[in-house]
């Protein structure tokens, strides 16, 4: 992959080093948001051995370039990749070199795995007090199952968010993308920076040691996911309701839903807000429902949500997508087509603000990649390179740890890098 950079800002994380030992999507995913902002991110690889082309498993998922993943450009985008043979001697001590003046580690290893390396909680805090460890796990590093390997579709199911994903009569349904790890790699990321700011906080304050307090930030898949389960629990707690599928509606929102334009597209239209559905009524010619005073508020709204999608569905059966879009936001109404990737790429709203990036492969290929999110005023992420290939910056990263030339060849040589 094309590695050249360009000029930018100074990021809000730069001088921040992290070490990440995971692979595949919630521990990667975390660290790619940290390098968008600046930080330093040393991703440690297998090396390639016999019939194993090492490295992370990513690197060959999805639609492929000349044998390297397109999702491989952005997962990686700003990391330094360097290969080392976490059971080696040799290769577990680099490990520990790096953590000395590492600030934070993400790894995503089943529970118990670091420890039979050597290279646990215990071991890297005996270097580094101040270290913040991010453990991303399918189920935790404690209770009954934190031994079992869990992965994002197992969290999607487990946490709650499948059962009340589909329609009624259907199976319960998945994204088209692992959200499961998407999930829990924000909760990561969020995790260490609140780490950070602790350790920060105790600085020159805690037991002696001038550096600050780290700790451990315990992400559970299973976790992550049923915190974005919004009022469920509260609702089976107080009366045991059991939120069921319910389609493309919202029970207790109304109206918010897709309906069906003349051409047979799905429109989504959420005019929910008291105000919002009292003009999305006046835009579809229902003065009658507008000034009704039992659909004013939400409470009655919810009561008659069949007759409201009914009249609204009426209407928009009548209309082409792009004009039933048109009307709504004429009205205010929050509305949209339902957007596949080109429409996205092809929408002016992205494209003002920026959000596809150019970029080009080694071998000169384009590709996209989306922008880094959220926008920061004054230090905005960035993309530097893109993920480079296996074992790119293994000798620039151990001659920052003193070794020269003969010494990485003999590493090389043992197995060990």
């Amino acid at each position: 992959m094309d590695e050249s950079t360009s000029s930018v800002p100074r990021g809000a994380l730069d001088g921040l080093r992290v070490i990440e030992l995971g692979s595949l999507i919630a521990g990667p995913f975390a660290t790619r948001l940290m390098a968008e902002f600046g930080a330093d991110v040393i991703k440690i690889e297998s090396p390639a051995q016999g019939d194993d082309p090492g490295g992370d498993p990513l690197r060959s998922w999805r639609k492929l370039h000349k044998g390297e993943s397109l999702w491989w450009a952005a997962q990686a985008r700003n990391k330094r990749c360097i290969t080392v043979n976490l059971k080696h001697p040799e290769g577990r001590d680099i490990v520990l070199r790096l953590v000395e003046r590492a600030d934070v580690v993400v790894e995503n290893m089943r529970p118990g795995a670091l420890e039979k390396l050597g290279l646990g909680w215990e071991a890297l805090r005996a270097v580094n007090p101040s270290l913040v460890m991010v453990r991303i796990s399918g189920f935790g590093q404690s209770g009954p199952m934190r031994s079992q390997p869990g992965f994002g579709a197992i969290a999607e199911a487990m946490g709650g968010m499948r059962y009340v994903t589909g329609d009624p009569d259907r199976p319960p349904m998945r994204a088209n993308l692992s959200l499961g790890d998407s999930i829990a790699a924000l909760h990561a990321a969020f995790g260490a920076l609140a780490a950070l700011r602790h350790r920060d906080a105790t600085g020159g304050r805690w037991n002696g040691h001038t550096g600050g307090e780290g700790q451990v930030v315990d992400v559970a898949l299973t976790e992550s996911v049923f915190n974005m389960l919004e009022s469920t629990l509260m609702e089976y707690s107080y009366d045991g309701t059991v939120r069921q599928r319910t389609g493309t509606s919202i029970p207790g929102i109304t109206p918010s839903n897709v309906y069906r334009s003349k051409g047979g597209e799905w429109v989504q239209i959420s005019g929910n807000g008291d105000a919002i559905f009292r003009r999305l009524m006046l835009a579809i010619g229902r003065a009658d429902m507008a000034d009704d005073p039992g659909l004013a508020r939400n409470p009655g709204r919810m009561a008659r949500a069949d007759e409201i999608d009914a009249a609204i569905q009426q209407w928009a059966a009548t209309q082409q997508p792009d004009a039933i879009v048109q009307a709504m936001r004429a009205a205010e109404v929050p509305a949209t087509r339902i957007y596949s990737i080109a429409d996205v790429v092809a929408d002016p709203q992205f494209q003002a603000r920026g959000m596809i990036e150019a970029h080009t492969l080694a071998d000169g290929t384009p590709v996209d990649l989306p922008a880094p999110a959220p926008r920061l005023s004054q230090t905005p992420g960035a993309t530097r390179w893109l993920g480079p290939a296996l074992g790119a910056h293994t000798d620039e990263v151990l001659a920052e740890l003193g070794l020269d030339a003969a010494q990485i060849a003999a590493l090389r040589e043992s197995g060990a890098v």
